[in-house]
């Protein structure tokens, strides 16, 4: 009878900086995994202990002390059980990203992360040493290699460990989502699973931190590079692996979750997101400027979905210049989702704002000056409903408005957590659509109208800027890809809405600094991945300028 392997994959949800409660409910999932899956070996993700990622916790003396308290309180409470986790190991004067072994009450062996991603949202080695050793184990009699996410992506670390041994090899992760990061993924760990003619045990974090969401999606491949299991994707949960061994490690054919559509991926890491940075931030639930238009439609059904609409508030703030149309949509919506429904209106106190600065503004006409008035007055009621509840403000703003600036710093702009910030508009009709199959909350208008920031008569956003069919793949070049002027204009966009596009990306720099952290689902989201100077003399849409490095790629 061929021996079986038994490995439990603990897809996690843990909370950065919380090392006791981390190693708690690591402790619960071991004994889980060895009293119910009857698991030999139960695998945590990366950095476990700490969460991912830790950033400048990192640097706290303090820190090393917490993480060896806690992994001492893992090897006092698990028993019957060997346990893989993920933690920062200070060792040789310098801090590694370690994964060890722990059996039998002690630290068994240990691995050093090899491979360290300093790229778009990664800077390990502002924090890292890199390890060069192989780290093989026994397991039940069976040589299993240990290696940490970014060591999948090169060649380099899986060659070696198979040939100090491994016949197996388990990978433990933090690897942040972004579209397709999924597909992504299976490629490459299929391509080293091939390659080396091993199986290969795929283990991913799940859950929100900041702007980061980790998608889990944890799964198994064969020594020909096949998928034979694949846990739910943004679901946490502990997963059972069986690999038959003896003279052929083969991974059992087991449940393999199906693809996500595009637009349910996205719509999923989003309530993930908000779900998690309302919950791990302790708000008692989210506030929301509902305008009657498609972005604030999308975010008022996230958050529903995200934290349920009894903790959801939206505030109608009418203006002189708000439609009939957008009045009732709103407020449609809203009865549509079971939320609080508030109606606000801020035309007396825009007066107010006006004649406040009549002298000051004398001789001067109107200008998007009284526009951004309006926003800000409904900045600071949303902000003191917030102060007030407890409840987190959740701006609206998508990233084609925050790529080129078609946003008011202290208006729309203010909130706590900018839920659809890494978004372009084009793809928040389809998210929109796709809520609606679910069940049709957002009224057939708000697809249907041209999108209005409605701040003055008859304003559409085409006013100011070019159709977002047209506005989103020139974004999408240029911010993502890092395209210049020249090679934009060269795949077929007109030359004077291509240069207008980049000066107004180019100048708005000081406002997205300025704006509220949001899901990323990109490739290069602003903050994390994309830091550029508030202050320069670098005019990328000048004809002058050379191109750029290519595509964000890797973990």
């Amino acid at each position: 009878m061929t021996a079986r392997l038994r490995i439990a994959l603990g897809q996690l949800n843990l909370l950065v900086g919380d090392i006791g409660g981390n190693a708690a409910k690591m402790i619960a999932a071991a004994q889980r995994a060895r009293d119910e899956l009857k698991a030999d070996l139960v695998l945590f993700p990366e950095l476990a202990l700490t969460g991912y990622p830790p950033e400048d916790l990192l640097l706290r003396p303090d820190l090393s002390v917490r993480v060896e308290l806690a992994l001492g309180e893992m090897l006092k409470n698990i028993s019957g059980i060997d346990v893989i986790v993920g933690y920062p190991k200070r060792q040789y004067g310098k801090l590694f990203n370690a994964a060890s072994l722990l059996r039998g009450g002690k630290v068994a062996s240990t691995y050093f992360k090899h491979i360290l991603p300093n790229y778009g949202v990664f800077d390990e080695k502002r924090y890292f040493a890199d390890g060069t050793d192989p780290c093989v184990l026994d397991i039940k009699g069976t040589p299993v290699g240990i290696t940490i996410c970014e060591d999948i992506w090169e060649r380099g670390p899986v060659e070696q460990t198979v040939n100090a041994g491994a016949r197996l090899v388990m990978n433990i992760n933090a690897s942040p989502f972004h579209g397709r990061k999924g597909r992504e993924r299976l490629d490459i760990v299929a391509r080293r699973a091939r390659a080396n003619g091993v199986p290969i045990v795929y283990l991913n974090l799940v859950g929100g931190q900041d702007e980061l969401v980790f998608d889990g999606d944890s799964f198994v491949v064969n020594g020909r590079g096949e998928m034979t299991q694949r846990a739910p994707a943004f679901v946490e949960g502990l997963y059972l692996v069986e690999i038959d061994t003896g003279d052929h490690v083969e991974p059992v054919k087991s449940q393999i979750m199906p693809d996500l559509s595009d637009e349910e991926s996205v719509y999923s890491a989003l309530v993930l997101g908000i779900r998690d940075y309302i919950a791990k931030n302790k708000f008692s639930g989210a506030v929301i400027g509902l305008s009657g238009g498609v972005d604030s439609a999308l975010t008022l059904c996230l958050a529903a979905d995200a934290i349920g609409a009894s903790r959801v508030e939206a505030v109608m703030m009418a203006s002189p210049f708000t439609s009939s149309m957008s009045l009732e949509d709103a407020r449609m919506q809203a009865l549509s989702l079971g939320v609080k429904y508030s109606f606000i209106s801020i035309e007396n106190l825009f007066e107010s704002f006006r004649a406040a600065l009549k002298d000051e503004f004398k001789g001067m006409a109107p200008d998007t000056t009284e526009e951004n008035i309006q926003a800000r007055i409904r900045g600071t009621l949303l902000m003191a409903i917030s102060n007030k509840t407890g409840k987190m403000v959740l701006t609206t703003g998508n990233k084609s408005e925050m790529s080129v600036g078609y946003a008011t710093l202290y208006g729309d702009m203010a909130g706590g957590f900018a839920a659809i910030k890494d978004v372009p508009k084009t793809l928040v009709y389809r998210l929109a659509e796709y809520r609606n199959k679910i069940k049709p909350v957002i009224p057939r208008r708000v697809f249907e109208r041209p999108p209005s920031a409605e701040l003055a008569p008859d304003q559409k956003d085409t006013d100011s800027l070019p159709p977002y069919s047209v506005l989103d793949p020139i974004l999408e070049r240029y911010v993502e890809l890092d395209q210049s002027a020249e090679d934009i204009i060269a795949a077929g966009f007109d030359e004077a809405t291509v240069r207008k596009v980049l000066r107004m990306v180019d100048r708005n720099e000081y406002k997205r600094r300025q704006a509220a952290p949001g899901v990323r689902i990109t490739p290069r989201a602003f903050g994390r991945d994309r830091r550029y100077p508030l202050t320069s003399g670098y005019g990328s849409h000048g004809p002058d300028k050379p191109g750029g490095n290519g595509p964000a790629s890797g973990i």
